[in-house]
C-alpha cells in the first residue's frame, strides 16, 4: 500500500509539471500574440494614414494661359494655375514635375529654383522677368497667395490656400505652339493626384493672353 501511495504521488507531480509547463507555454503564446497584434495595429493604422494622403493629397489645374508676343504669331508662354487639393498633404514643388505634349514632342519639366518670383494678386504675370527665364526643361513659379510664406525660392511648398502659376518656355521647349493644337499633360507632385493639363489651341490668336483651360 506505501508503494502505491508513492506513485500516486509521483504521478500528481509529474501532472502539475506538465500544468506548469503548460501554463507557461501559453503565457508566451500570448506574450507574443499581443505584441504581434499591436505591431499589426500600428502598421495597419500607419498604413491608413498613408493611404488617406495618398487618395486626399494631389493637385488642381485651376487655369491655363498663353502669351503671344505678336498677334496671329504662336504662344510663347505657358501659365498654368495650380492648387492643392481640399484636404491634401503639404506638397514640395522641388519634386514636382511637369510632363506636357503637343502631339509631336513630349517634354518633363522640373523645378528652376532662380526662375521664381512674387506677384501682387492676379496682375500682368507676362510681364515679369524672372520666372519666365526657364529652358525648355526646367519650369518657374510665381507665386499669387500664400498666407502662411510656406512658398520660398529654394524650399516651395504648396499647402492648404495657396495658388501659384507654373511658368513653361513654350518658345523653348516647343518652338512655340501654334493655332488647332491639341496638348495634355500633367502636373504630377511627388505623391497624390496629378492636376490634369488639356486643351486645344483657337483656330487663330487675336490677343496677345490667350485662355486655354
Amino acid at each position: 500500500m506505501r508503494v502505491l501511495k508513492d506513485n500516486k504521488g509521483a504521478i500528481g507531480i509529474g501532472t502539475l509539471i506538465i500544468f506548469i509547463a503548460m501554463v507557461l507555454v501559453a503565457a508566451v503564446a500570448a506574450g507574443v500574440l499581443i505584441q504581434t497584434s499591436g505591431f499589426l495595429q500600428q502598421k495597419a493604422a500607419s498604413t491608413g494614414r498613408e493611404s488617406t494622403e495618398q487618395v486626399a493629397s494631389g493637385l488642381a489645374v485651376i487655369k491655363v494661359t498663353g502669351y503671344v508676343p505678336t498677334i496671329h504669331g504662336n504662344i510663347s508662354k505657358l501659365a498654368i494655375y495650380i492648387e492643392p487639393n481640399a484636404g491634401s498633404a503639404d506638397i514640395d514643388l522641388n519634386t514636382t514635375t511637369v510632363v506636357i505634349s503637343d502631339g509631336t514632342k513630349r517634354v518633363v519639366f522640373s523645378y528652376n529654383s532662380s526662375a521664381y518670383s512674387e506677384s501682387t494678386g492676379y496682375s500682368n504675370i507676362f510681364s515679369l522677368t524672372d520666372p519666365w527665364g526657364v529652358s525648355g526643361t526646367r519650369f518657374g513659379i510665381i507665386v499669387l497667395q500664400d498666407e502662411d510664406n510656406s512658398l520660398t525660392s529654394t524650399n516651395p511648398t504648396l499647402n492648404k490656400g495657396d495658388k501659384v502659376v507654373l511658368t513653361i518656355n513654350a518658345l523653348s521647349a516647343f518652338g512655340g505652339i501654334e493655332e488647332r493644337t491639341d496638348v495634355s499633360g500633367e502636373v504630377r507632385p511627388e505623391f497624390g493626384a496629378p492636376g490634369i493639363i488639356d486643351f486645344t489651341t483657337p483656330p487663330a490668336y487675336t490677343t496677345n493672353v490667350v485662355v486655354l483651360q
